[in-house]
């Protein structure tokens, strides 16, 4: 495969249109619905069990792939056998075939999806339920998933990038979008560490700040619009919230026993995590770092500012989420406990403080970890910025 970023390209005149272009519409749409049915898939296991792979919430996920995946194809054959010189020169060569990095990098992802459905079929009639949400199948679909939602950010950006200076205000949005659903898919994956009962432990933010500094500040170093961590965290909490009001408006009931917890509507997701504070203070350091090189001080830095502000804002507001006072439609916390769940009152509770405190040493490796992360954003960042196919 060629180089992404070459010397000189040629500028074709759709990226500076205002408009998005055709296959990048399609591809936001086509991610729009694999995390809309990623969240709805999970809250029909919770709430009804496993039915049938037709279910409503698996047609969304793999059409998604497939508009994304075949969206990707028109454009590479289109790019091959019809491009322009200038379409060509910013497109990237595979196998005879060129189109930009973005979409072959989402034509994976669509293989990985489609190969991961009869898999999944199969692991679900030898095996029955996920006692865990990474599966192996559920793995290679993950892995399909957000690759699809980088193929997204990549086309937007490189498509950014060539637009002349001041234009492409919409691309830098649909980069930032997708930037916001693959938080939530983030977010999504690590659920199992994720709910507010263990959120005064020491694991939760270790992977929390282990993950997200360097998406967070790799959007903020490669976008030309400003706070733009920020509208990707907007992006992700308004997607995460929605279902969370959505999901349990509609009646549902369990399938499978034992039922521990008659539920008699859709399970909500979990309400999202305020990342969009850290996110304000990565959008202001790297504003005022524009243009200058940045280094492993500036990646310690961050680092110390995410975890600070993350950690303070998270732990108070999870002692809401366990109280009743979240028992309502916004916070949604008595909704997303699934059937088999035994209600009591340990849901009110945080648990594991014994076996996962907060401690000094905890709080250490959770700031090494962000760190780490957030250097490495720093240099994705850099390289994101010159994507230019």
């Amino acid at each position: 495969m060629e180089s992404v970023a070459p010397a000189v390209i040629a500028r074709p005149r759709v990226a500076a249109a205002a408009a998005l272009p055709w296959y990048l519409t399609a591809m936001l749409a086509g991610s729009t619905s694999i995390v809309v049915g990623l969240l709805w898939d999970i809250s029909w296991h919770m709430t009804i069990g496993r039915d049938t792979f037709w279910t409503p919430a698996h047609l969304a996920i793999y059409l998604g792939g497939i508009v994304a995946g075949l969206s990707c194809g028109a454009l590479a054959l289109k790019t091959t056998f019809a491009g322009t010189p200038a379409e060509k020169s910013a497109a990237v060569g595979f196998w005879g075939f060129r189109a930009p990095l973005g979409a072959w990098v989402a034509i994976w992802g669509t293989f990985a999806m489609l190969t991961s459905a009869p898999f999944d079929d199969w692991w679900h009639s030898a095996y029955g339920l996920d006692v865990k949400i990474l599966s192996p199948p559920h793995s290679l679909l993950g892995a399909g998933m957000i690759t699809i939602q980088i193929g997204t950010m990549l086309m937007a950006l490189a498509l950014q990038n060539r637009a002349p200076a001041g234009e492409g205000r919409a691309l830098g949005l649909a980069h930032l979008y997708s930037a916001g659903i693959v938080l939530l898919m983030a977010a999504t994956l690590i659920t199992e560490y994720s709910y507010p009962n263990y959120q005064h432990g020491g694991l939760f933010y270790k992977v929390v700040c282990g993950v997200f500094p360097f998406t967070l500040v790799s959007i903020a170093r490669s976008s030309r619009r400003r706070w733009a961590a920020t509208l990707a965290c907007s992006f992700y909490m308004l997607l995460a919230c929605s279902m969370v009001w959505i999901l349990p408006l509609f009646p549902a009931h369990p399938k499978l026993g034992p039922i521990n917890n008659p539920v008699d509507h859709m399970v909500a997701p979990l309400f999202p995590m305020l990342l969009i504070v850290p996110a304000l203070a990565i959008d202001f350091f790297v504003q005022r770092r524009e243009g200058k090189r940045a280094g492993w001080r500036d990646a310690l830095l961050i680092a110390v500012a995410f975890v600070l502000l993350f950690v303070a804002a998270q732990w108070l507001f999870s002692e809401l989420l366990i109280s009743p006072a979240a028992n309502n439609w916004f916070f949604a916390s008595d909704r997303h406990w699934d059937y088999r769940s035994t209600p009591g009152p340990w849901q009110h509770k945080f648990l594991r403080l014994d076996t996962n405190p907060m401690t000094l040493r905890s709080l250490g490796i959770t700031l090494v970890l962000a760190a780490v992360s957030s250097g490495l954003g720093l240099l994705r960042g850099v390289g994101l910025s010159k994507v230019q196919r």
